[in-house]
């Protein structure tokens, strides 16, 4: 019998503070549709996101991926392709 792991969540966003050390903010759009009127919408959330080295800036596009805890509200890193 073979177990698969569930595949880690990954988001695409746009980086929109930078005020901490090795933390970058960013926020990722969904689409929703309105259950009545049946019109799409944007619905934001911002997620906390470990940058080492802070090698990222403001506006820039990135993919993150969930690990484990760092710290309190952090949950994500970014992702880098190899």
């Amino acid at each position: 019998m073979t177990t698969t792991s569930p595949r880690p969540q990954i988001f695409k966003g746009v980086v929109v503070k930078m005020a901490m050390a090795d933390t970058v903010t960013v926020r990722v759009d969904r689409y929703v549709k309105h259950p009545k009127y049946k019109k799409y919408f944007v619905r934001s959330k911002k997620y906390l996101v470990h940058d080492p080295g802070n090698t990222v800036a403001i506006g820039d596009r990135v993919t993150i991926v969930a690990c484990r805890p760092i710290s309190r509200r952090k949950h994500f890193k970014l992702y880098v392709a190899r």
